[in-house]
């Protein structure tokens, strides 16, 4: 049986490989380093007193550095068991809960046009770049000229302009042999029963390519260049190659990076990714024009098991912070939650590093605090709790907040948290001041806050 480049991407993203291996081998507890997804152990494949066998979630592989042997998922349990190819497919399908595609005549067909598509897209961003670098693109490179990016991260991030021309992406990609369902199939161009004539999604904007894990263009974001533009950030639509809440812009490139200091760094958009990049800190994804989903959010723990979410310090990032809260309470359990950093108010990333280089943006990150604290923080931090029922209230909106964990555990170590800082919080007496807050954690994200008496 045959299985598809993407069936196969999907099981090994949704195990971690020291999930295979671990049923094999005894980890190392000196050298491994389970938070980093970092696993040592003997070599399950020759003897040896010492572990030099070396495997990396983030990676998906495994190496021996004294026998030499190396591969994946499926490699191993090939090689160790001596399953055939489709049944290390079912093992792993099977620990990651999938069943087995069904035989299906029309699958192959399928997949050889998914390729093709992601030929049309890799057309389509090579001719955004070099419209780019040409005469029509001096308005785009002076722009990003103006945000301070080099020549070399504008290439990097394969960077690109869309004319003002309602076909010329269209007509460039016609004489190129693309036929026309192919360029609708991969929404590049509008069009329906109610369009005459199919024209060209992005014009005048600057084109941000969108890559899968393995790298490979499947969606665009252009940014407006005139103000008066009906969207100012516009992404490719859905298609069989782009499902928007599946993916992480900068995704690839930031989990090979965050092997470096062991987390995800997510912000709010393109630019900050990119101007991030610039000042060397390359662990850092973006949700695509919208708050972060469920599926971005497992996507993200696949890599990390407590990635730091970054929200600007106004009330609009605050508002964000709450709901991403409440998107991820019952999510999280054991090795698997947040951390949440505020960049100071009227600033985004962009305006940290462009003067002072990564230091700024660095210190916000290491200051970033566990999802507990701010949960508590939005429930206490802005209250004025002198009467029973107002600390009632809050008792209420605590356990309402901790009972959102599914994990049965992980929710009753919660509770008790949400208890002791009750009697912490209140057990200062009427005369509790705000000093004494701040040593529980109170106070909006860190700033300011509530009093727990006069």
């Amino acid at each position: 049986m045959r299985f598809s480049p993407s069936f196969l991407d999907d099981i090994r993203e949704r195990v971690p490989i020291s999930d295979v291996i671990g049923r094999h081998v005894t980890w190392d507890r000196k050298k491994t380093n389970t938070s980093r997804g970092d696993w040592w152990a003997c070599c399950p494949f020759h003897g040896e007193k010492s572990p030099s066998f070396h495997c990396e979630d983030r990676k998906g592989r495994y190496h021996c550095f004294g026998c030499g042997v190396s591969g994946d998922h499926f490699k191993f349990l090939t090689e160790l068991e001596s399953l055939n190819f489709p049944e290390a497919v079912e093992r792993v399908a099977d620990m990651a809960g999938i069943a087995l595609p069904a035989p299906d005549p029309q699958a192959a067909q399928r997949e050889r046009q998914r390729a093709t598509l992601e030929d049309v897209m890799e057309m389509a961003a090579s001719y955004f770049e070099a419209e780019l670098q040409g005469p029509q693109g001096a308005r785009a490179r002076a722009y990003l000229r103006d945000r301070g990016l080099s020549g070399r991260t504008i290439a990097a991030f394969r960077l690109g302009y869309s004319n003002d021309n309602r076909s010329a992406l269209k007509e460039h990609l016609a004489s190129r042999g693309v036929d026309k369902e192919q360029i609708e199939a991969c929404g590049l161009v509008v069009h329906g029963p109610e369009i005459a004539v199919s024209y060209d999604r992005f014009r005048d904007r600057i084109m941000f390519p969108i890559l899968s894990s393995r790298e490979r263009v499947i969606a665009f974001g252009g940014r407006a260049l005139q103000p008066g533009a009906p969207a100012k950030y516009l992404n490719s639509n859905e298609t069989e190659l782009f499902h928007k809440g599946n993916v992480l812009y900068n995704f690839a490139r930031a989990r090979r990076a965050c092997g470096q200091d062991g987390t995800l760094i997510v912000v709010e958009g393109y630019m900050d990714v990119i101007a991030l990049a610039q000042a060397g800190i390359d662990n850092v994804v973006a949700p695509l024009g919208t708050a972060l989903g469920e599926n971005q959010l497992k996507l993200l723990w696949r890599v990390t098991p407590q990635p730091v979410l970054c929200f600007d310090g106004d009330e609009a990032g605050q508002r964000a912070a709450n709901r991403t809260v409440d998107l991820a309470l019952p999510h999280i359990g054991p090795g698997r939650s947040l951390r949440i950093a505020v960049l100071p108010a009227g600033k985004d990333p962009d305006d940290l590093v462009r003067h002072d280089g990564r230091a700024p943006f660095d210190q916000v990150i290491a200051s970033a605090r566990p999802l507990a604290d701010v949960v508590w923080s939005r429930e206490a931090g802005s209250g004025v709790f002198e009467t029973p029922e107002s600390r009632a209230e809050l008792e209420v909106k605590l356990r309402q907040a901790t009972s959102l964990i599914a994990d049965e555990s992980l929710r009753r170590h919660y509770q008790q948290d949400m208890r002791d800082r009750m009697n912490a919080f209140f057990g200062g007496g009427p005369r509790y001041n705000k000093r004494e807050q701040g040593k529980s954690g109170g106070g909006s994200f860190g700033r300011g806050g509530g009093r727990g008496g006069r």
